[in-house]
Parts: structure tokens; sequence; C-alpha cells
């Protein structure tokens, strides 16, 4: 049908859209023919079956293949494919514009790649491992009746306890303004499904955390982006913006913020809780890397005290991703409201989780674990700032703290291009579209310094920093 050059420059993604592309608008390939198979083509070119989902993904958004569910891909019919030769084909086209939803769930979120410096979890061996294990030989123990469901708002210890670490925050809280979810993840959503309709004007941290992004959008919300700087916000934007759109709602992360890393100073979040009191809108604070934070700060729910502000924090960072335990404390009506909604989507989150988690935040060795991951973090900020530095990356801050660095390199234009590269030679990395309010094209990358600390790695951005 056609052949692929695995060393030419243009990438074999590309290859594989033109290859059909040509083939179908010359007869090689005619309307309502079956494509070959993704396992097939992989096999019989020799590339990844990554690179041909992508491809054939990519064709179906230009209008040249059709997916019929259990039976592959098709080549459309005459009338669509008579509109693309008329030159009517999808703006995209252009530029190979691609679904980013698509991507963030089979690439962005891709365990399977063995290098993972644009991944949001940290390795197993950073996490409390050990203190998991001994929390599930306790519950195994203790013969836990796993019958019924838990509480609506969680297991009351685990509850107890997120009040009293929010205390040690200055946070002021009962055990019942706190909901437990599964992650933070939920928590946002179901922020968002309670005071977002669709055409709301929604503040965003720009850039920002991609999944609540996509749930934003999912839900019709008019996303406007807040520029982050290293200090944490561009404040003569953000006032323009709250008088320019009057927005409901604004989602930030002010400390340790994903993906640039940054922190808000105290300045700034006093300013953004005097704009909330003053236009009446609500802040969601997502504050999941607080426990790798070093350094004891305030944030917009201590300065706040739950009036305006709702927050939301996770132990995925630091115990296990796996196990899906975040909360969120809330003023007590709108706390109401988030439980309720917990109740529809899902009834109750997994009280056997809940326990396993609160077993190892009460064992005795959970603020020595603490201790050694941000002291681990710092030295791997180090090496790995210094390591791209050294390779001509401009970063955007150095936090010296948490999981990210934001940096791009002066002769790279467009970090997707060679994030599909990366993920050829089994390198996950994490391009600036996704985190993009817009999903607009971006030369930044998001790095996680627990995996980028890797020769291969790093080898790999060596040899193809000039790519872009």
């Amino acid at each position: 049908m056609f052949s692929l050059n695995p060393k030419g420059a243009t990438p074999l993604v590309v290859q594989i859209v033109e290859g059909f592309r040509a083939a179908i608008q010359s007869g090689g390939l005619r309307p309502g023919s079956k494509a070959p198979s993704i396992r097939q083509f992989a096999h019989a070119h020799g590339v990844s079956t990554y690179t041909v989902v992508d491809a054939y993904d990519r064709l179906v958004a230009l209008g040249y293949f059709v997916s019929r569910p259990h039976s592959g891909f098709f080549v459309r019919q005459r009338e669509a494919l008579a509109r693309l030769s008329a030159g009517n084909a999808p703006a995209e086209a252009a530029n190979y514009n691609f679904d980013s939803m698509w991507y963030l769930r089979r690439v962005f979120e891709a365990r399977a790649l063995k290098m993972k410096p644009g991944c949001g979890w940290l390795p197993g061996d950073w996490l409390f491992e050990e203190g998991m294990r001994r929390s599930l030989r306790t519950l195994a123990a203790e013969n836990v009746d796993l019958g019924g469901y838990g509480e609506p708002k969680g297991f009351m210890s685990l509850r107890q306890l997120v009040r009293d670490l929010l205390a040690e925050q200055e946070i002021a809280v009962s055990a019942d303004q706190v909901l437990l979810t599964q992650g933070s993840s939920q928590a946002m959503d179901l922020v968002a499904r309670r005071l977002v309709r669709p055409g709301d004007p929604v503040l965003v941290d720009d850039p920002g955390y991609p999944n609540l992004l996509f749930s934003l959008r999912f839900l019709g919300a008019r996303l406007i982006g807040v520029p982050r700087t290293p200090a944490g916000y561009d404040l003569a934007a953000l006032e323009a913006l709250v008088k320019e759109h009057q927005p409901k709602v604004f989602f930030t992360q002010p400390r340790l913020q994903s993906p640039t890393g940054s922190v808000a100073s105290l300045a700034h979040l006093h300013r953004v809780v005097q704009l909330a009191e003053q236009h009446q809108f609500t802040v969601v604070e997502n504050d999941i890397y607080a426990d790798l934070d070093p350094e004891p700060r305030p944030s917009l729910a201590s300065l706040d005290q739950l009036q305006r502000v709702v927050y939301i924090s996770s132990f995925s960072k630091t115990i296990s991703p796996n196990i899906r335990v975040g909360y969120m404390a809330a003023p007590p009506d709108l706390l109401e409201d988030f439980a309720q909604l917990k109740m529809i989507s899902g009834l109750t989150s997994s009280e056997f989780s809940e326990r396993l988690a609160y077993g190892a935040l009460v064992d005795g060795r959970w603020r020595k674990h603490l201790r050694g991951l941000r002291e681990r973090l710092a030295q791997a900020h180090q090496r790995v700032g210094h390591a791209l530095e050294s390779l001509g990356f401009d970063l955007f801050c150095e936090p010296k703290a948490g999981m990210f660095l934001w940096a791009r390199h002066p002769d790279i234009q467009n970090a997707t291009e060679l994030a599909y590269q990366a993920a050829e030679q089994d390198i996950l990395l994490g391009p600036g579209h996704l985190f993009d309010p817009d999903l607009q094209p971006s030369p930044w990358f998001r790095f996680n310094v627990a995996f980028t600390d890797d020769p291969r790695v790093l080898s790999f951005l060596s040899d193809h920093r000039h790519a872009g």
C-alpha cells in the first residue's frame, strides 16, 4: 500500500496519515473498504500499535475513516470524501490536530510506557508501601465486617483525623464538614456538578490540571484562564478577568501547582480571597500537594475559614494513588449538597480503602516517611533542574519541592510532536497543550522530577532537543 521511513524527519504518525490520505484520494482505497486492523498494520510496518491507533484516530477526525465498534475502521463513503476533495476538509487537517481527550486517556495516563517523566504520580518505592502493608495486616487481623455500605460522608475515624490535620494548618472545621471522596478528582467533579451550569464563566489556572479542564468542558463551562506566574498569579489579569466575566467559580491550585510547580505568595492569596468576597464567587482550592511542602504556609482556606472557599486534598500522592482516598471541606450547606451528589452518583465511597488509609496515617512512621519523601524530592529537583538547564531548557521556576518542573526548550516549538517521538521509545512526556485551557499547541513540558532523573530520558531529550 505504502511504506514508512522510520529514520525520516516526518513523524511516523504523520507518515501513516499522509499514506492513507494519498491512497484514498488516488482511488487505491475505495469508499467503504476496510482498513487493515491496527495490529495487522503495526506488525506489517514494524511500528507500535500506539502509533497506528493515533494515526487512525486522526484519520477519523479528518473525515477519511469511520470507526465501527467491533468491526474496525472503514474508508468513508463518497459524499464525505467528495467534500474533502472539494476543499471542505476540517480546519484541523492543516496542522493534524487531534482528540486531546483521547491523548489523555491513551498516553498521559498510560502506565504501559516504561519511562514516565510526564506522569502525575510517584514511583511505588517512594510511597508509604510498608505503612500500607502494616495497615492491611491490621485490618485482616481485626476481621473487619466487609458487608453493607459505608457512611455517606465516609469513615468517621478518618474524617476526625482529617479534621485534626486541617487544624494543624489553621483550618477550623468539624468532622461533619469533611466529606471523604474517591480521590481529589471525585471531589472536584462533585463541586463542578453542583456549582457549574452550561455557559457559566469559570476561572481556571493557566496552565492548569488536565482532568479538571476536561471535566469542566464536558459540563459546558466557559473556561477563562488566569495566567500563572512564579509567584502565583498575574494579579492584574485576574482582576480584569473577574470584572469582565463575573465568574461563578475559580478552580485553583495555589501550592506546588501542577504543572508549573509555582507557589502563590501570601499577598496573592489575600487578594484572591478579597476578590471572591467582593464579586461573590466560590474559590475551589485544590491542595493535593500540601504534604509534599516542607514549608508551613497559609492556604486560601485558612485565610477564609471556608466562607467562600471549598478545600480539597488527597492522600494519593503520599500513601498510594491506588486506594483513591481524597477529601473535601466546605461551608456546611454546600458540604451537604456535595454529600448528596456523592450518594446519587456512587452511593458511598469504599470504607475498606478509607480504613486502610487511616491505618497508614496513624502509623508511627508516617511523619518520618513524609520528611524523607520531601527531602528525596528536593534532591531530585536539584539534579533534574540542573540537567534540564544543561540541555538548554528554560525553567518556569525552581520550587525545590513538590513533583514538577515546567520547562521549555528554545528549539522546540510544539511539545506534542516530541511527545509522540518519545512514546515510540517507551517514554511518556507531558506536552504543554494538555494543560492549556484552550488546548493550544505549546512548547512547554511538565517534568516529574522523580522519573526524569533517568539517564535514558535525559539522553532522549539531549538527542531530540533540536527536533522542533
